[in-house]
């Protein structure tokens, strides 16, 4: 099988008839998304385990095996075995990598073929993939398939290596162009840069952390916590093979038809998730006043929704609040009818872990 050679952007033809209506109802629901989320205090805290369940998800499709309770639950001081362990790792290095771009972008950068090198090598840190050259494109020619096929057997042969720096300028150009539509775009943005395949490992996650990156780049989100992931993973196989269809068919308008209705199914799904997430707050923003009477409430509160499960030493430090004072109060909000519950008693110098379940059950409806 020859190498692919990408189509050149913007594309020169395509049945835009096709696309009139999933490209409305898609801009449709990410804006009501989007002024949901400008409504929002501070997102970035109260959807922190939405960004999480990104980290599990897009780390998921790519075969790693740990949930969002996991990963908190080794932050919080639990101990897993190696390999999962390992997969824990990957999502913590995929979390880092996302936030790290969100923050670029909110600085005022720009997504760049170097911003894209900074986050690979964040991504493959002392995880496997570690030796496939962390933070630089590839030099040789890889290829899709089976697990240790021949490059005559693959499924997928991406650009010959040689011309892959030319391929990737013209890509980071057509991020700087204005194309019919902004989401059509974003979903060409995603599909050439995954034909591309310019690294050894981690494409699909670098892939997909580019849509919200690109989305909030053209103002179509107002905070760049848009996750596609859990669609993606519902609906893997075709996925996959809506981006065959380019590579093999030239078809363009499929695969950008069902990214259109994986961003409409996203999103209403979003609409969803932050609704009972903010109802949750307001909620239990009443339910913590009422059972601890104590200054410390704005910490307690925010402190549980940006980290639904968690140690007391760790909560303490990063709340700013006396460890023997938080002591007191997570125990009232552990009886009864708080909203925390207790996962491992503290005991000598290991300290308590507790969770918020509630919370956590909601952001499970992403999976």
């Amino acid at each position: 099988m020859k190498p692919y050679i990408p189509d050149t952007l913007p594309l020169a033809q395509l049945d835009y008839a096709r696309l009139i209506t999933p490209v409305g109802e898609a801009n449709a629901k990410l804006a009501e998304y989007s002024g949901l989320l400008q409504g929002i205090v501070n997102p970035a805290v109260l959807l922190s385990p939405l960004t999480q369940q990104e980290a599990v998800l897009s780390s998921k499709i790519e075969g790693t095996q740990a949930t969002v309770e996991e990963v908190l639950e080794q932050e919080a001081g639990q101990h897993f075995d190696g390999r999962k362990s390992a997969d824990i790792q990957e999502i913590h290095n995929y979390r880092k990598a996302l936030l790290l771009s969100q923050q670029h972008l909110q600085g005022g950068g720009s997504i760049s073929l170097s911003l894209l090198r900074q986050l690979h090598a964040i991504l493959l840190d002392s995880v496997r993939g570690q030796d496939k050259s962390p933070g630089h494109f590839r030099k040789q020619q890889n290829w899709i398939g089976r697990a240790g096929c021949p490059i005559e057997q693959a499924t997928f042969v991406p650009p010959n290596p040689l011309q892959l720096p030319d391929h990737l300028q013209q890509w980071q150009h057509y991020l700087q162009q204005q194309d019919f539509d902004v989401l059509a775009q974003t979903a060409i943005v995603h599909a050439q840069f995954e034909l591309l395949h310019p690294f050894t490992d981690g494409n699909g996650r670098i892939g997909r952390l580019l849509i919200p990156l690109f989305l909030y780049a053209r103002q179509r989100l107002s905070s760049p916590m848009f996750y596609l992931s859990a669609t993606l993973e519902s609906h893997r196989q075709e996925y996959y093979q809506r981006l065959a269809n380019i590579s093999r068919q030239g078809d363009w308008c499929g695969w950008i038809q069902f990214f259109l209705h994986a961003i409409t199914q996203q999103a209403h799904t979003n609409l969803l998730q932050v609704r009972r997430i903010l109802a949750l707050y307001e909620e239990t923003k009443t339910q913590i006043r009422e059972i601890t009477h104590t200054q410390h409430s704005p910490q307690l509160l925010d402190g549980i929704f940006d980290r639904p499960i968690f140690n007391a030493s760790d909560f303490a430090r990063r709340n700013r609040i006396n460890k023997q004072t938080l002591q007191g109060l997570l125990r009232q909000l552990s009886q009864g009818r708080g909203p925390l519950t207790v996962l491992r008693q503290g005991q000598g110098r290991a300290p308590a872990i507790y969770a918020f379940p509630q919370l956590l059950t909601i952001c499970q409806g992403a999976t």
